[in-house]
């Protein structure tokens, strides 16, 4: 009795051909990974593309100097953010609420200054009459210093009726415009306040309306 037997010249042939790809015109094996075209670097020679290591600092004065760069790159990084704070002054002066600060965001408070800027009041004089009384306290003459303080007296009086009177204006003009803010009188009576007493030319932001100019 005979038994079929496989050829093994035919068997490895025939996995030999299972296993072969197609690569262009050539029949490569499976698993084959064509050549770079060249070798591999070694990690020497990165290493001396890349130029020397500079050595670790010694002391923290000389990591603190590696940290802030040279000279050279300090003065460009000052020249930049000096030239980035010139314009975030010159957008708060304009009256950019991106820049301002918090209390003076929103336009209930934008309004408050246009109707603070639109008139001419004494509390401007507020700061003049400090230099005033500061003065004429150095004077050795007690009636200069009487009458220039009586003065002073009368003019603080005249300027504390005048920020209540403004603040009631100002408080009735902002809840009629928004009436769905919930502003507080004393709230906006202080800001105008604290608005009026200073000199036109040292406010932030910059007056958008002159003295008598209609404010709606």
């Amino acid at each position: 009795m005979r038994f079929l037997r496989r050829n093994p010249t035919t068997d490895s042939a025939d996995e030999a051909e299972e296993s072969a790809v197609t690569v262009g015109e050539e029949n490569l094996p499976k698993g084959y990974t064509p050549s770079k075209g060249r070798a591999t670097p070694k990690r020497r020679e990165t290493e001396r593309k890349r130029g020397p290591v500079a050595p670790p600092p010694k002391t923290t004065r000389e990591a603190i100097k590696r940290s802030r760069g040279s000279k050279d790159e300090r003065k460009a990084q000052a020249a930049k953010r000096r030239e980035q704070r010139l314009q975030q002054r010159e957008r708060m002066m304009a009256g950019d609420d991106k820049y301002l600060m918090p209390r003076d965001r929103g336009p209930v408070k934008a309004y408050i200054r246009d109707l603070v800027d639109s008139r001419r009041n004494l509390l401007g004089l507020f700061m003049p009459l400090a230099v005033v009384v500061f003065l004429a306290l150095l004077v050795p003459s007690l009636v200069v210093q009487y009458y220039a303080t009586l003065a002073c007296l009368v003019m603080l009086v005249a300027m504390i009726g005048e920020a209540v009177l403004n603040g009631r204006r100002i408080a009735k003009q902002v809840r009629e415009k928004f009436p769905k803010e919930n502003a507080r009188g004393f709230g906006i009576g202080w800001y105008a306040f604290v608005r009026a007493t200073q000199l036109r030319r040292m406010r932030v932001p910059k007056p958008r309306v002159r003295p008598g100019d209609a404010v709606r």
